[in-house]
């Protein structure tokens, strides 16, 4: 009767490392991150030059300050002569607790105490953007960390790609999303080296059901040479051709951005 209860033991005791084991490895697999991505929409140059010093004077120095790191600030390539000039400003939170966080100490001025900047305490006829866009996403499972791109071409020469995939419908989306993850997508981005910031879906945002992600390359003349590449491998060819991944964009919004000369990449 002892060995059979000592065997039983023996056999409960494996078991329980085994779930051990797989609870581990399970905790130790990368948690997607959340990002916020901030659009200020902008008509003129005295705008952009105010927002602009707040963003890099002292929003950013505040961020930084507060732990955040990895936050990608952008302009529109065509800033100069859009009617609608766009500065974007990109940060990544390991959890929706971090995210509380920040909006909390914003809201209550906690984060910036002695903000005396011209973009703060503008006049309400004089305001330094015409609206402000707020986007909340969380990273691909394929993908769950953002991911500084390594590029050495002088930062007015760099061509970063944000992209904003929408869907007629939530189960549409959803298996765009798939052929991301599941489908290879991401695989197939990551083999053409296409130096991806994030891939992302909109939890919420002005456009949804969408999901959004940045590619970014050396100059314009390298970002056409991938595309071109990428239009014909046949990863792509049969990828897009399943009958699954029919129809799963009814629009694609494209935009063209530089870094910031104060942007972390």
């Amino acid at each position: 009767m002892k060995k059979l209860f000592f065997a039983s033991l023996l056999v409960l005791t494996c078991l329980l490392g085994l779930l051990n084991s797989s609870f581990t490895t399970t905790e130790k697999r990368p948690a997607g991150e959340f990002y916020q991505l901030t659009i200020y929409h902008i008509k003129n140059a005295d705008q952009l030059s105010v927002t602009n010093a707040y963003l890099k004077n002292t929003y950013l120095p505040a961020l930084h300050k507060s732990g955040l790191k990895n936050i990608g600030v952008f302009s529109s390539i065509d800033n100069d002569t859009a009617a609608d000039k766009r500065i974007y400003v990109l940060i990544p939170f390991a959890n929706l607790q971090q995210y509380e966080t920040l909006m909390n100490s914003l809201s209550s001025g906690t984060l910036l105490k002695s903000d005396n900047s011209a973009y703060t305490n503008a006049a309400f006829n004089n305001a330094p953007f015409e609206r402000v866009e707020g986007v909340l996403l969380k990273a691909f499972r394929d993908m769950p960390v953002l991911k500084t791109p390594t590029l050495t071409a002088p930062r007015a020469e760099r061509v970063y790609e944000l992209r904003s995939y929408e869907a007629a419908t939530e189960k549409l989306y959803l298996q765009k999303v798939n052929m991301f993850n599941e489908g290879g997508e991401v695989d197939l981005f990551n083999r053409l080296q296409f130096n991806a910031v994030f891939y992302a879906e909109v939890l919420s945002g002005s456009h949804m059901p969408n999901l959004m992600y940045m590619t970014t390359f050396e100059n314009k003349a390298s970002r056409d040479e991938h595309w071109k590449i990428f239009g014909a491998d046949s990863t792509w060819k049969r990828l897009s051709a399943l009958p699954q991944y029919q129809n799963t964009v009814s629009k694609a919004d494209i935009y063209f951005l530089r870094p910031t000369d104060y942007s972390d990449y």
